[in-house]
């Protein structure tokens, strides 16, 4: 392969210097009004901002945001989670908190945490106010809470490897697109054959990753919401009112964090909800309404819940190849009552342009922790319609960066 004819003094110079006044145009115009700002435009703000940084950083700063800043900054965060500091910050308050007092505290050496809070306080993640001093930020605070903060313990720490590495494994493999769900990157870097998540359970992490799960859609529109799907014309009207009768089956729903929203959302629904999972997230369950059955189920297996009025499935399909997803869909096909049940399922569907940065960045996670994919609409049709008999009704959309719903019947 020939040299590119690119000279190195390019790497210095910024990336995209011409586009900077525009950029900073429309992020005042942008922000006039911030009070009233609507989700969507914030975000459409917010890729304006990462561009301006990106036009004003150099390649080379580029590069080095990456592989210092950006890697050297988790690993302070996912070191103050695990030693306890924004759980102690956050109960000390607004004021200036000094590193040596805050060591003490912890048990942690004052030079190594100096150097940590530092760091992260010229990322703009912390507020330096003196030598050693340091006061929290919204982002800092919300570290405390398992939601945000057990993410980089239950994923990140345990899986980021698989991404790092999928160079490696790709090169093994003559660079094909990975679709095999045992032969998996992350197994590879790990030297393991189990899936993710068994493998964050070996680590003694699974219970991080189940409050992460519980916290990463915060702030987005749900699928019950009627903005999103109207419930009571699809799913209630017409809904068998027999107190024994299944009227959602959340397959796959880990510990019921959707099943509780839902339920809270929906107080007087007809029928059961019913959770089911592995054994080891069911063991997990706590806290959640007795209302809800929990019934331990592989759903590559027999759906042993016959004709409810709906089954669920949320952020699951994504994990598997499409030969799995077949076997899974397959068995509820094999369990719904024709003309009445329906399969919901709320993933993303990614656009053919345009796609969001929170789409496209849990597809390469999937890529290298499942060898999966998040689906375009062509994708779910072929899977849903051709290849496991499925009649695709509607897809609702619930804005950019957040999953749809796709309501699905039999034939």
């Amino acid at each position: 392969m020939e040299e590119p004819n690119i000279s190195l003094s390019t790497a210095a110079r910024p990336n995209n210097i011409e586009q900077v006044p525009y950029l900073l145009e429309e992020i005042s115009n942008g922000t006039r009004s911030p009070a009233n700002l609507p989700d969507e435009k914030r975000k459409e703000l917010l890729l304006k901002c990462r561009s301006l940084l990106h036009s004003l950083q150099t390649p080379r700063e580029t590069v080095v945001d990456h592989t210092w800043g950006q890697i050297g900054a988790i690993s302070a965060i996912t070191f103050g989670v695990d030693c306890g500091l924004w759980d102690l910050m956050a109960q000390n308050g607004d004021g200036a908190q000094k590193v040596g007092d805050l060591a003490t505290s912890l048990g942690v050496n004052p030079k190594l945490l100096g150097r940590l809070m530092r760091h992260l306080a010229t990322m703009g993640l912390l507020t330096e106010v003196g030598e050693d001093e340091y006061k929290t930020t919204n982002y800092t605070k919300c570290l405390s809470l398992p939601e945000i903060g057990h993410g980089y313990i239950g994923l990140t720490s345990c899986t980021a490897v698989g991404a790092l590495k999928f160079h490696e494994f790709s090169r093994r493999r003559d660079w094909v697109n990975p679709s095999d769900a045992k032969d998996t990157s992350l197994m590879q870097a790990c030297g393991t054959d189990m899936d993710v998540f068994s493998w964050v359970d070996k680590l003694g992490y699974l219970t991080q990753f189940n409050n992460y799960l519980a916290g990463y859609g915060l702030g987005r529109l749900r699928w019950f919401d009627p903005s999103v799907y109207p419930v009571t014309e699809r799913l209630i009207d017409g809904a068998d009112t027999d107190p024994d009768a299944a009227f959602l089956v959340d397959i796959g729903g880990n510990v019921g964090h959707d099943l509780a929203r839902f339920r809270n959302a929906y107080p007087a629904l007809p029928g059961k909800l019913i959770l089911q999972d592995l054994p080891m997230m069911i063991d997990q369950v706590t806290d959640l309404d007795p209302e809800i059955v929990c019934m331990k189920h592989d759903f590559h297996n027999e759906q042993p819940v016959k004709g409810a009025r709906a089954y669920y499935l949320h952020s699951t399909l994504h994990n598997w190849p499409d030969d799995t997803c077949t076997i899974i869909l397959t068995q509820i096909k094999g369990a719904m009552k024709p003309g009445y049940s329906k399969l919901l399922i709320n993933e993303y569907v990614v656009p053919k342009v345009g796609a969001y940065w929170e789409t496209t960045g849990l597809d390469l996670m999937m890529m290298s922790l499942c060898s999966s994919e998040e689906r375009t609409y062509e994708d779910w049709l072929n899977l849903l319609e051709q290849k496991v008999g499925l009649k695709v009704v509607h897809i609702w959309g619930a804005g950019k960066g957040v999953e749809s719903l796709i309501e699905c019947k039999l034939p």
